[in-house]
Protein backbone atom coordinates (compact mmCIF):
# COMPACT_ATOMS: atom_id res chain seq x y z
CA UNK A 1 0.00 0.00 0.00
CA UNK A 2 2.98 2.59 -0.60
CA UNK A 3 1.75 3.38 -3.31
CA UNK A 4 -1.52 4.99 -1.58
CA UNK A 5 0.43 6.58 1.30
CA UNK A 6 3.68 7.87 -0.03
CA UNK A 7 1.90 11.05 -1.19
CA UNK A 8 0.48 12.02 2.10
CA UNK A 9 4.07 11.84 4.03
CA UNK A 10 4.44 15.00 2.47
CA UNK A 11 2.87 17.52 4.74
CA UNK A 12 1.45 19.52 1.62
CA UNK A 13 -0.66 16.59 0.35
CA UNK A 14 -1.74 16.29 4.60
CA UNK A 15 -3.02 19.50 4.29
CA UNK A 16 -4.61 18.76 0.59
CA UNK A 17 -6.30 15.40 1.69
CA UNK A 18 -8.23 17.19 4.47
CA UNK A 19 -8.95 19.66 2.02
CA UNK A 20 -10.21 17.06 -0.72
CA UNK A 21 -12.26 15.64 2.33
CA UNK A 22 -14.11 18.85 2.99
CA UNK A 23 -14.32 20.39 -0.17
CA UNK A 24 -15.38 17.02 -1.88
CA UNK A 25 -17.80 16.42 0.93
CA UNK A 26 -19.56 19.45 1.14
CA UNK A 27 -19.46 20.01 -2.75
CA UNK A 28 -21.16 16.73 -3.09
CA UNK A 29 -23.49 17.32 -0.41
CA UNK A 30 -25.03 20.56 -1.86
CA UNK A 31 -24.84 19.06 -5.11
CA UNK A 32 -28.33 17.27 -4.16
CA UNK A 33 -30.19 20.76 -3.77
CA UNK A 34 -28.19 21.69 -7.22
CA UNK A 35 -29.71 18.99 -9.39
CA UNK A 36 -33.28 18.57 -7.72
CA UNK A 37 -33.30 22.68 -7.94
CA UNK A 38 -32.47 22.33 -11.87
CA UNK A 39 -30.13 24.99 -11.57
CA UNK A 40 -26.90 23.48 -12.67
CA UNK A 41 -26.80 25.94 -15.58
CA UNK A 42 -27.51 29.03 -13.56
CA UNK A 43 -24.75 28.32 -10.92
CA UNK A 44 -22.66 27.55 -13.72
CA UNK A 45 -23.13 30.70 -14.94
CA UNK A 46 -22.13 32.07 -11.59
CA UNK A 47 -19.28 29.97 -11.56
CA UNK A 48 -17.56 31.84 -14.99
CA UNK A 49 -18.77 35.57 -13.54
CA UNK A 50 -16.20 34.81 -10.22
CA UNK A 51 -13.20 35.92 -12.69
CA UNK A 52 -14.39 39.51 -13.16
CA UNK A 53 -14.65 40.24 -8.97
CA UNK A 54 -11.29 38.29 -8.46
CA UNK A 55 -8.84 40.24 -11.49
CA UNK A 56 -10.31 43.72 -9.83
CA UNK A 57 -9.61 42.60 -6.40
CA UNK A 58 -6.53 41.62 -7.33
CA UNK A 59 -5.98 44.77 -9.10
CA UNK A 60 -7.05 47.11 -6.21
CA UNK A 61 -5.98 45.27 -3.13
CA UNK A 62 -3.16 42.82 -4.59
CA UNK A 63 -3.62 38.86 -4.57
CA UNK A 64 -4.17 37.62 -1.18
CA UNK A 65 -6.32 34.95 -0.55
CA UNK A 66 -9.29 37.43 1.06
CA UNK A 67 -9.17 40.03 -1.89
CA UNK A 68 -9.45 37.56 -4.19
CA UNK A 69 -11.77 35.63 -2.05
CA UNK A 70 -14.02 38.93 -1.60
CA UNK A 71 -14.03 39.92 -4.77
CA UNK A 72 -15.32 36.55 -6.14
CA UNK A 73 -18.50 36.76 -3.30
CA UNK A 74 -19.22 40.59 -4.58
CA UNK A 75 -19.32 39.01 -8.31
CA UNK A 76 -21.18 36.52 -7.60
CA UNK A 77 -24.02 38.49 -5.84
CA UNK A 78 -23.89 41.59 -8.43
CA UNK A 79 -24.82 38.94 -11.35
CA UNK A 80 -27.17 36.75 -9.85
CA UNK A 81 -29.18 39.49 -7.76
CA UNK A 82 -28.82 41.35 -10.93
CA UNK A 83 -30.12 38.75 -13.37
CA UNK A 84 -33.18 38.48 -10.71
CA UNK A 85 -33.86 42.25 -10.84
CA UNK A 86 -33.76 42.18 -14.03
CA UNK A 87 -36.04 39.38 -14.83
CA UNK A 88 -38.68 40.93 -12.54
CA UNK A 89 -38.58 44.44 -13.85
CA UNK A 90 -38.85 43.53 -17.40
CA UNK A 91 -39.96 40.88 -20.02
CA UNK A 92 -36.42 38.93 -19.96
CA UNK A 93 -36.56 35.74 -17.74
CA UNK A 94 -33.62 34.99 -15.70
CA UNK A 95 -32.15 32.50 -17.62
CA UNK A 96 -31.40 34.85 -20.39
CA UNK A 97 -30.41 37.60 -18.13
CA UNK A 98 -27.94 35.70 -16.57
CA UNK A 99 -26.92 34.83 -19.87
CA UNK A 100 -26.17 37.93 -20.95
CA UNK A 101 -24.53 39.13 -17.32
CA UNK A 102 -22.12 36.56 -16.87
CA UNK A 103 -20.67 36.20 -20.56
CA UNK A 104 -19.93 39.90 -20.39
CA UNK A 105 -18.80 39.61 -17.02
CA UNK A 106 -16.11 37.01 -17.99
CA UNK A 107 -15.72 39.31 -21.01
CA UNK A 108 -14.73 41.85 -18.60
CA UNK A 109 -12.58 39.54 -16.36
CA UNK A 110 -10.61 38.22 -19.27
CA UNK A 111 -9.95 42.50 -19.85
CA UNK A 112 -8.90 43.15 -16.24
CA UNK A 113 -6.40 40.39 -16.73
CA UNK A 114 -4.06 42.28 -18.80
CA UNK A 115 -3.89 44.87 -16.34
CA UNK A 116 -3.16 42.80 -13.29
CA UNK A 117 0.44 41.65 -12.63
CA UNK A 118 -0.48 38.28 -11.73
CA UNK A 119 1.89 35.96 -9.88
CA UNK A 120 1.67 31.73 -10.60
CA UNK A 121 -0.52 32.05 -7.67
CA UNK A 122 -3.57 33.27 -9.64
CA UNK A 123 -3.82 30.41 -11.42
CA UNK A 124 -5.25 28.41 -8.25
CA UNK A 125 -7.87 30.75 -8.34
CA UNK A 126 -8.39 29.76 -12.17
CA UNK A 127 -7.45 26.18 -12.71
CA UNK A 128 -7.48 24.82 -9.06
CA UNK A 129 -4.40 23.09 -7.70
CA UNK A 130 -5.46 22.04 -4.08
CA UNK A 131 -2.14 21.56 -2.99
CA UNK A 132 -1.46 25.27 -2.44
CA UNK A 133 -4.04 25.93 -0.42
CA UNK A 134 -3.01 27.66 3.33
CA UNK A 135 -3.93 26.92 6.81
CA UNK A 136 -6.13 29.98 6.65
CA UNK A 137 -7.69 28.74 3.37
CA UNK A 138 -8.28 25.33 5.43
CA UNK A 139 -10.66 27.13 8.10
CA UNK A 140 -11.70 29.03 5.95
CA UNK A 141 -13.57 26.07 4.23
CA UNK A 142 -13.92 24.45 7.24
CA UNK A 143 -16.31 27.27 8.36
CA UNK A 144 -17.87 27.87 5.57
CA UNK A 145 -18.57 23.57 4.75
CA UNK A 146 -19.72 23.57 8.41
CA UNK A 147 -22.21 26.43 8.31
CA UNK A 148 -23.72 24.84 4.84
CA UNK A 149 -23.91 21.30 6.16
CA UNK A 150 -25.73 22.41 8.79
CA UNK A 151 -28.83 24.54 7.29
CA UNK A 152 -28.75 22.17 4.76
CA UNK A 153 -28.89 18.74 7.82
CA UNK A 154 -31.27 21.09 10.18
CA UNK A 155 -33.81 22.25 7.45
CA UNK A 156 -33.51 19.95 5.04
CA UNK A 157 -37.51 18.34 5.33
CA UNK A 158 -38.63 22.23 4.93
CA UNK A 159 -36.02 22.37 1.38
CA UNK A 160 -37.24 18.86 0.35
CA UNK A 161 -40.61 19.96 0.38
CA UNK A 162 -40.01 23.35 -1.26
CA UNK A 163 -38.23 22.04 -3.93
CA UNK A 164 -41.15 19.37 -4.71
CA UNK A 165 -44.21 21.11 -3.83
CA UNK A 166 -43.22 24.99 -3.10
CA UNK A 167 -46.93 25.78 -2.87
CA UNK A 168 -47.22 23.02 -0.34
CA UNK A 169 -44.65 24.64 1.62
CA UNK A 170 -46.18 28.05 1.51
CA UNK A 171 -48.95 26.64 2.77
CA UNK A 172 -47.34 24.95 5.53
CA UNK A 173 -45.64 28.11 6.66
CA UNK A 174 -42.27 27.60 5.39
CA UNK A 175 -40.75 30.72 4.13
CA UNK A 176 -40.12 30.02 0.82
CA UNK A 177 -39.11 33.33 -0.77
CA UNK A 178 -36.08 33.70 2.34
CA UNK A 179 -35.30 30.04 2.04
CA UNK A 180 -34.89 30.50 -1.30
CA UNK A 181 -32.01 33.63 -1.13
CA UNK A 182 -30.45 31.85 1.81
CA UNK A 183 -29.40 28.29 -0.06
CA UNK A 184 -28.68 30.77 -2.57
CA UNK A 185 -26.11 32.65 -1.00
CA UNK A 186 -24.74 29.32 0.55
CA UNK A 187 -24.58 27.86 -2.91
CA UNK A 188 -22.05 31.07 -4.08
CA UNK A 189 -20.40 30.51 -0.50
CA UNK A 190 -19.98 26.85 -1.44
CA UNK A 191 -18.74 27.06 -4.97
CA UNK A 192 -16.18 30.11 -3.93
CA UNK A 193 -14.53 28.25 -1.01
CA UNK A 194 -13.80 25.28 -3.76
CA UNK A 195 -11.83 27.49 -6.12
CA UNK A 196 -8.49 26.65 -4.73
CA UNK A 197 -9.23 23.25 -5.06
CA UNK A 198 -10.61 23.01 -9.02
CA UNK A 199 -10.60 26.73 -10.31
CA UNK A 200 -13.31 28.81 -11.34
CA UNK A 201 -13.84 27.64 -14.66
CA UNK A 202 -14.24 23.63 -12.99
CA UNK A 203 -16.15 24.74 -10.09
CA UNK A 204 -19.76 23.40 -11.68
CA UNK A 205 -17.93 19.92 -12.40
CA UNK A 206 -17.25 19.09 -8.61
CA UNK A 207 -20.91 21.14 -7.79
CA UNK A 208 -23.01 19.38 -10.34
CA UNK A 209 -21.38 15.91 -11.02
CA UNK A 210 -21.82 13.70 -7.50
CA UNK A 211 -25.59 14.37 -7.27
CA UNK A 212 -25.96 14.42 -11.06
CA UNK A 213 -24.32 10.52 -10.62
CA UNK A 214 -26.02 9.45 -7.53
CA UNK A 215 -29.40 9.84 -9.22
CA UNK A 216 -29.20 7.86 -11.40
CA UNK A 217 -29.11 5.15 -8.71
CA UNK A 218 -31.57 6.82 -6.78
CA UNK A 219 -34.73 8.19 -6.10
CA UNK A 220 -34.28 8.98 -2.65
CA UNK A 221 -33.25 12.42 -1.69
CA UNK A 222 -31.83 11.98 1.59
CA UNK A 223 -29.64 9.60 -0.16
CA UNK A 224 -28.79 11.82 -2.32
CA UNK A 225 -27.69 14.56 -0.57
CA UNK A 226 -25.33 11.98 1.70
CA UNK A 227 -24.50 9.68 -1.44
CA UNK A 228 -23.64 12.89 -3.14
CA UNK A 229 -20.86 13.91 -0.39
CA UNK A 230 -19.41 10.29 0.13
CA UNK A 231 -18.64 10.20 -3.54
CA UNK A 232 -17.65 13.29 -3.66
CA UNK A 233 -15.13 13.00 -1.16
CA UNK A 234 -13.86 9.87 -2.44
CA UNK A 235 -12.92 10.64 -5.80
CA UNK A 236 -11.59 13.88 -4.77
CA UNK A 237 -9.05 11.71 -2.55
CA UNK A 238 -8.25 9.29 -5.45
CA UNK A 239 -7.82 12.59 -7.83
CA UNK A 240 -5.03 13.48 -5.29
CA UNK A 241 -3.19 10.22 -5.05
CA UNK A 242 -3.88 9.73 -9.10
CA UNK A 243 -2.44 13.45 -9.80
CA UNK A 244 0.61 12.77 -7.10
CA UNK A 245 1.90 9.71 -9.09
CA UNK A 246 0.84 10.90 -13.21
CA UNK A 247 2.23 14.79 -12.77
CA UNK A 248 -1.48 15.86 -13.52
CA UNK A 249 -3.44 19.29 -12.58
CA UNK A 250 -5.19 18.41 -9.14
CA UNK A 251 -7.95 20.33 -9.96
CA UNK A 252 -8.39 18.84 -13.21
CA UNK A 253 -8.26 15.50 -11.81
CA UNK A 254 -11.25 15.61 -9.36
CA UNK A 255 -13.39 17.08 -12.44
CA UNK A 256 -11.95 13.97 -14.71
CA UNK A 257 -12.88 11.38 -12.07
CA UNK A 258 -16.00 12.59 -11.17
CA UNK A 259 -16.89 12.58 -15.08
CA UNK A 260 -15.55 9.31 -15.52
CA UNK A 261 -17.83 7.70 -12.54
CA UNK A 262 -20.64 9.98 -14.09
CA UNK A 263 -19.88 7.26 -17.36
CA UNK A 264 -19.70 4.38 -15.91
CA UNK A 265 -22.74 4.78 -13.56
CA UNK A 266 -24.48 6.01 -16.84
CA UNK A 267 -23.99 2.74 -18.59
CA UNK A 268 -24.17 0.08 -15.69
CA UNK A 269 -26.18 1.64 -13.25
CA UNK A 270 -28.94 -1.33 -12.10
CA UNK A 271 -32.21 1.33 -12.04
CA UNK A 272 -31.13 3.83 -14.60
CA UNK A 273 -28.37 2.40 -16.67
CA UNK A 274 -28.21 2.52 -20.36
CA UNK A 275 -27.26 -0.93 -20.35
CA UNK A 276 -30.14 -2.39 -18.39
CA UNK A 277 -32.46 -0.04 -21.09
CA UNK A 278 -30.38 -2.00 -24.07
CA UNK A 279 -31.56 -5.61 -22.12
CA UNK A 280 -34.93 -4.71 -21.06
CA UNK A 281 -35.70 -3.91 -24.92
CA UNK A 282 -34.28 -6.64 -26.19
CA UNK A 283 -36.43 -9.08 -23.95
CA UNK A 284 -39.10 -7.05 -25.09
CA UNK A 285 -38.52 -7.75 -28.35
CA UNK A 286 -37.86 -11.40 -27.41
CA UNK A 287 -41.16 -11.89 -25.80
CA UNK A 288 -43.10 -10.02 -29.06
CA UNK A 289 -41.38 -12.21 -31.56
Amino acid sequence: MNWLTEPFELLIYKRALLAAIIIGFTNGYVSAYVVLRKAALKTGSLSHALLPGIAFAILIFGLTPWSAFAGAVVAALIIGLGSLMVSQTSRIDQDTALAVLYTAAFSAGIVLLGYVNAPGELEHWLFGDIRGMSDNDLWTVFIIAAASLLVLTLFQRPIIVMLFEPNVARSLGIPVTIMNYVLFALVILVLISSLQAVGCILALGLLVTPAATMLLFTDSPLRLFWGGGILGTLCSVAALVISYWLDWPTGSSIVLILGAVFVIAFLISPKYGVLRMLRQRHHHHESHA
